[in-house]
Formats: structure tokens, sequence, C-alpha cells
């Protein structure tokens, strides 16, 4: 994550950076030294020490990770960064790591310790201001700490670890054996409130009004005076929040393009079109490419090589486009920030899970250079700049629609016929969400269409058609999600609706997986 057009670490803005060590929760991390209003860098593990001076960080923080820090290929880093003279706080494999560094013992220990335990403070530390003596904290490790470095002193114990937590306070060196990120550490705000504030120094600095000023210069710093730039509006709060900000910033030298790829919601391409061309008053045009991408996708069923295909196509198309519109230097993308990570590989969970639309799908030698004002923004964060830019509620808290569309809720092939079938299922289930008032209280809702067929009977006749499943999670973060306890009347409801009115679905089942272990989309 060294490109140029970074943002991350901009002279005069405070940022604590987050070295990945492969942990589930390093992006949850860095999103919650956010919502502490302090911008926050999430960085591979073995980040070079230059760079890490060159962003002159007022903190890290080393996450948690998967492996034992004596197991030989273990992530490291450099021991130097401990004599930056910066606040390091290291959390359950970034405790083990320190302490293995500086001169301390760990080991693996006879019962692992996952879950909820009880914690107690040993020593006064300014790490745990203003929390109690005893408290909830959620634990997931396999080593202990059996002694600390020299200079550090054990400052917390729990249920089964003498060293639970240490410092050195004179080197403003902390570490955590548990998770402060995670919602069932009851007080693990506040100790990261305590690292920001009263050891780090950090103000409230990084607030989204902000962040709308900065990446509105930044946009015309980049484009220049005269540059031109195509949008890709695909009718996700991302493109749009990204168009109206690039729009903000360079006004009619923006060109909306929204390419109606055969693979969207019902009716989704004029609801898009007449709402930002009369609604936001940007300027679109509407580009049918249907019959070029279910080509591209023809007898393609691997989850990846989909996305490859769609992104392949998708710059040809803006290539070929940008060519018709004149004289196009810059092609816009709502690229996040969670798009960025996952699809760079740090080790572990953090390792890439899928590649992303908006970032492996581009090859190198595309003629358009890229303009992602979003790139350092997670989602929540995104929908706030929407609301703050005037983008209606009801858009900005629709539920987030993957890059690819439905060519990754039509498990194995993509073709025309089962698009169709999957766009009615889907309007469908979506509706009685609405009706029923439980869409807002889901975070994420849509059909599946799955490579198998079973037997039903319909009348006095036997049927050989699709299956399909609901899928719906409720989440804060969508890093980890729960499977949406939707009523049972409720879903007899979609289910029968969906087997009477779209032929060629005669079952419908529903997803009870959480993330982890699954991921909210199929594929």
């Amino acid at each position: 994550m060294s490109d140029p057009r970074a943002v991350g670490g901009a002279p005069g803005r405070e940022t604590i950076a987050v070295l990945d060590f492969g942990s589930q929760f390093s992006q949850l991390i860095a999103r919650r030294v956010r919502e502490l209003h302090v911008f926050s860098e999430l960085l591979p593990f073995d980040v070079p020490l230059e760079r890490l001076r060159a962003l002159k960080p007022r903190g890290i923080i080393l996450s948690g990770g998967p492996d034992s820090v004596y197991e030989p290929g273990a992530p490291r880093l450099d021991p130097a960064l401990f004599s930056l003279g910066v606040p390091v706080l290291g959390l359950c494999y970034g405790m083990q790591l320190m302490a293995h560094l500086l001169g301390g013992r760990v080991e693996r220990v006879p019962e692992r310790e996952y879950g909820p335990s009880d914690f107690d403070i040993l020593e006064a530390s300014p790490i745990f201001a203003d929390t109690p003596k005893t408290q909830r904290v959620w634990m997931s490790h396999g080593d202990s700490i059996l002694e600390p470095p020299p200079g550090f002193k054990a400052i917390g114990r729990s249920d089964n670890a003498a060293i639970a937590a240490m410092a050195d306070d004179r080197r403003r060196l902390y570490a955590l054996q548990f998770h402060p990120e995670v919602s069932h550490t009851e007080h693990g705000r506040q100790i990261l409130a305590a690292f920001l504030r009263g050891i780090c120094g950090c103000g409230e600095t990084w607030r989204l009004s902000s962040f709308i000023e900065e990446a509105v210069a930044a946009v015309r710093e980049r484009v220049g005076s005269d540059g031109r730039v195509i949008a890709g509006l695909s009718g996700g709060v991302d493109s749009a929040v990204a168009a109206l900000l690039i729009h903000r910033a360079i006004g009619g030298r923006l060109q909306c393009l929204f390419v109606d790829n055969g693979l969207l919601r019902e009716a989704e391409g004029d609801e898009v079109v007449r709402s930002f061309r009369d609604g936001y008053h940007l300027p679109v045009r509407r580009v049918d490419a249907a019959d070029a991408f279910l080509a591209a996708l023809a007898g393609v069923t691997d989850p990846e090589r989909k996305r490859k295909e769609i992104g392949r196509v998708f710059v040809e198309v803006f290539e070929r486009e940008a060519k018709a519109a004149g004289p196009v230097e810059f092609l816009a993308q709502g690229t996040l920030y969670p798009d960025l990570i996952e699809s760079t590989s740090h080790k572990g969970p953090s390792a890439v899970i899928k590649t992303h639309h908006n970032v492996g799908g581009l090859p190198a030698a595309m003629r358009l250079k890229l303009v992602e004002p979003l790139r350092y923004l997670f989602k929540d964060e995104v929908r706030r700049v929407g609301l703050e830019l005037g983008l209606d509620r009801r858009f900005v808290a629709r539920h987030p629609f993957p890059g690819p569309g439905l060519a990754v809720r039509v498990l194995g092939e993509v073709t025309r016929e089962r698009c169709d079938l999957l766009r009615r299922a889907d309007a469908i289930y979506i509706e009685e969400l609405r009706r029923a008032d439980l869409y807002d209280a889901t975070a994420q809702a849509f059909v599946v269409l799955l490579p198998v067929k079973s037997v039903g009977v319909m009348g006095d006749g036997r049927t050989y058609e699709n299956v399909c499943a609901l899928r719906a999670v409720t989440t804060d973060d969508f890093m980890t999600a729960d499977w949406a306890r939707l009523p049972h009347d409720f879903l007899a409801k979609v289910s029968s609706r969906i087997v009477n009115e779209v032929r060629g679905i005669n079952r419908v089942v529903y997803d009870v997986s959480s993330k982890p272990p699954a991921t909210i989309e199929w594929e």
C-alpha cells in the first residue's frame, strides 16, 4: 500500500500506525482508532522503518496474529522500531513479539485461552486510566509471556495468564494479551482512548468534515486545472459519494458513466440514472454493455476468474467510452480502504480473501490514471461523508452491493436467464423486508442462486428446478457479522412468494452462517 496516491500520514495530521500481523481484527483496530477521532493507517508488519519514520506517527499499535513468535517463519519486525521514541501498544501476538524481541520469555501454554476472561489490574498504569480494577476482556491466545523483558513490569493478569499486561513507562511501551478492539472487552474503548490521549498525546483531529475539504483539494491537485475525469457510477453508495466529491472539486470536467453490465438488480439502471441526473445534477451517460460482460462470463465458474473478467471488460468499456467522450485522462473509482487491505497480502486472515473489482481487475497497461478519493475510508465513514454531501439518507442506507454484481450471487456459470431468475427473487425478498420494517434492521440482505436443482411438486406435476438461498446479516463493521434472526412467518412468506412467482425456482433455504468462519457473500 505504498501507492503515491495515498493520503494517509499527510503533513500536520496526527496518525496512528497499525501494523498487521494477520489478525482477523486488524482492520477493526484501525476503525476503533478513527472512531476516537484519530487518523489510523493499517500497514504490513514488515513495513520499512524508513516509511514509518516518514509517516511520523504519534503512536504504533502491533496487531494480533495466528503465529507463534518462536516458530520459523513467524512474522517479525525490526527491533529498532522500539527505539523510535514513539509509544507502542502490542496486542496479543504483538505483545508476545514485543516480549520476544526485547529479551522476555514466551512459551506455549498447556491450555489455550479463548473467549471472555476476568482480568485483574496488578499495578496502576496510564493504559488503564479510569477503568475498574477487575474487568471482562476477550482473550485468544495459545502462548503466554512467562518473563517480561528487562525494564518491563507486569501490570495485569487473567485466569490463565500471570502476565496478561506489561508496561515500560520510561520508553512508553505497553502490551496487552487481550483484544481491546472487540466489543466483548468491556472497557476496550477506554483503554484505547487512554493510549491515544494520555500516552500518545493525540487530540480529536480526525473529522469527516475536514476529510471532505482535504479530499476536494487532493482531487484538484491530482487532476490539475484542465484535467477531465470519467467516473463509474454503479448505483452503490461508494461510487456515488466518490462522484459527488469529484464533482465538488472540478464541476463540469466530470463525466459520469453508468455501465449496465447485465448484472444489476431489478430496475436498478433506470433508478440510478434518474436519481443522479435529475436529483443531484450529475452529468450521467448510460452505456449498455450487458452483452459484452455476459459473453466474457460464458463458461466461467471460478469466482476469482469472474472478478478478473468483469474487471477486464469494465476497463475496456471505460477506455472506449472515454475515447468517445473526448480527451479524458482520469478514471474515478469508489475504492475503499478495506478493498486495498483485503487485496494486499499481509499474512494470515488479512491475506487475499478475494480480489476486489475496484482493485484487482485493472490491467497494468490501462491508459487512464486513477482518482480514488475514498481509498482511505471505511464503509461507515463513506456513508457519513455521503450525508455531509447531501446524499439522500434512504440512498446512503442501502445495503452494500458487490462490484461484480449478480455474477458473485449466481453461483456457477452466469447466464442472462439465471440472472433474471435471481433478480426477480431478490426483488421479492427486499420488497418484503421493507414492507415488514426489517430492511434497516439488517446490514445486508440478498438472494443467492445455487448451482443445484431439486425435485418439487407443483399442482399435479413434478418439477426439477433451481434452489435459492436467502442471506441476511447484522453487523456494525462488516468485518464480523452474525446471521439475522428473521421471523419464521416472514421467511415463510418470502419463500412462498418466490416459489409461486419465480418460474424456475422451487426451493428456498436460509443461510444461518456467521462471519467468521463464513464470509457475507457466498463467492
